[in-house]
């Protein structure tokens, strides 16, 4: 079944991983955060607002409209004074407009429906200050497609699980689709541009495989029963063994869109 993000069992699943170098590097060369005033909504657990704040942003407020997931990223912030965390929606945030330098919607517009693209972005512009940039980080169809590799490896969940696939080209949105929102919402200079971010680093397979069986930042993985997530695991340790040399580590990327526009 879907990922239930007021689930206090899975409050901890997208707040204790670290934002890669990779991802870093590549949202500054788009955006200078350094003295901004940013907004992360759907912020989760925080990860992606942390990084913010250690980029140099002022400030870093982040919104999710689950409160479980805030109290968790409350918890991991503590000692970065210029963050906070709101419960909001991103069609209606309830904040005040033209406050905001920059704001970043990751990993947010597949939980969307396409119907609610426009709003949502309608609702950033009211938020931004003229000038202001939002980015929106998430997976088309063509990135989810990308078969299996020791360097992709959700390519495997839909390789072994095609219903998985179904299910992922259904709520991904097309590029096109994404920058026509964005369009009418009022955005201008308008962009979209491909993202391999670096997920993780495992040392070997098996710590892999445990990461996989905790469904850790993975709300695809949710839609198999617990019996079907083995399965899945022993298929993926199968595949990579003949891939990986010796204590090779393993580091696994995903592949994103990034879309950018101007107010």
């Amino acid at each position: 079944m879907p990922i239930d993000f007021h689930d206090r069992q899975n409050r901890q699943s997208y707040a204790l991983r670290e934002a890669d170098r990779s991802w870093r590097e590549a949202i500054q060369q788009m955006v200078n955060v350094s003295g901004l005033n940013v907004l992360d909504i759907g912020s989760g657990g925080g990860i992606y607002s942390r990084a913010l704040a250690e980029m140099g942003a002022a400030r870093v407020t982040g919104v999710d409209f689950s409160e479980v997931m805030l109290e968790e990223a409350r918890e991991q912030s503590r000692g970065y004074s210029q963050i906070e965390f709101v419960v909001g929606n991103a069609l209606e945030t309830g904040l005040p407009g033209e406050e905001y330098d920059l704001i970043l919607e990751r990993a947010l517009v597949h939980h969307l429906a396409l119907s609610d693209l426009e709003k949502a972005f309608r609702e950033a512009f009211r938020l931004l200050r003229p000038g202001g940039t939002l980015l929106i980080q998430d997976r088309t169809p063509e990135d989810v497609l990308l078969p299996g590799s020791k360097r992709n490896i959700r390519g495997y969940f839909f390789e072994r699980y095609p219903r998985l696939m179904r299910r992922e080209i259904e709520r991904r949105p097309e590029t096109d689709s994404v920058l026509e929102a964005l369009h009418a919402a009022g955005f201008l200079r308008t962009n979209a541009e491909k993202l391999w971010e670096t997920r993780a680093r495992y040392p070997d397979i098996s710590t892999l495989a445990q990461d996989l069986l905790d469904r850790t930042g993975r709300s695809i993985l949710h839609e198999l029963n617990d019996t079907e997530l083995q399965d899945l695991v022993d298929f993926i340790r199968q595949e990579l063994q003949s891939q990986l040399k010796p204590q090779e580590e393993i580091v696994e990327e995903d592949r994103w869109t990034v879309w950018s526009g101007k107010r």
